[in-house]
């Protein structure tokens, strides 16, 4: 059973899977380790939606994608098939989806806009502790996954699509299944260009 360092290392961005599906106690036990984060207030700000069946994650997929070649149309640029379709599949066949959502139900309500906008600073903050919670306990049970930003890009139509409620924010996508690659480690900036003593600019 890998430890928590190796998980911290070893961990890759996994964007192909094998054709087997992951059992639902899996899913159940990565959710119930990602709601162990640490959060502001322990508002525990995160809520997940679990796509599993070929349908639902094919109509995700679709709207998404969709959606990303609408955007693409307004700012004037051409849609290109081949990386439309790549979109499509990329999510449309993994074996789960996991959309991460933001509520703000739990956080303080703060008397003025500055204040208020530090309160989703936080939820934001929180709901990111939850996603590594997520991501190392896939790796820990041998399941590959990938954190991916694309729902931030169209929340009012996953919201429709899922019909999430309006004060709910869909974030972030995860898909997960049985790695089918094995990705070379990324390329880490040095602690000296990442982390200062006392100052900012000052070497570590």
């Amino acid at each position: 059973m890998p430890d928590l360092f190796d998980a911290i290392k070893n961990r890759r961005s996994i964007r192909k899977y094998q054709a087997r599906p992951v059992a639902k106690v899996l899913i159940q036990e990565i959710l119930s380790e990602a709601s162990w984060a640490p959060s502001a207030h322990n508002a525990q700000p995160w809520r997940f939606i679990v796509l599993s069946e070929d349908s639902s994650k094919r109509g995700l997929a679709e709207v998404m994608a969709k959606s990303w070649a609408e955007d693409l149309i307004k700012d004037g640029q051409k849609i290109d098939d081949e990386m439309f379709h790549a979109k499509l599949e990329r999510f449309a066949t993994a074996p789960v989806l996991i959309l991460a959502c933001l509520t703000m139900e739990n956080m303080t309500r703060q008397p003025d806009h500055k204040r208020q906008n530090v309160e989703r600073d936080l939820a934001m903050q929180s709901l990111g502790a939850a996603m590594q919670n997520l991501l190392l306990t896939a790796y820990k049970k041998g399941l590959g996954a990938c954190w991916f930003c694309a729902p931030a890009f169209c929340k009012e139509t996953l919201k429709k699509y899922l019909e999430i409620p309006k004060e709910v924010e869909p974030q972030a996508l995860v898909a997960i299944g049985y790695p089918a690659e094995k990705p070379e480690a990324p390329l880490r900036k040095g602690l000296g260009e990442v982390c200062f003593r006392g100052k900012w600019g000052c070497t570590f």
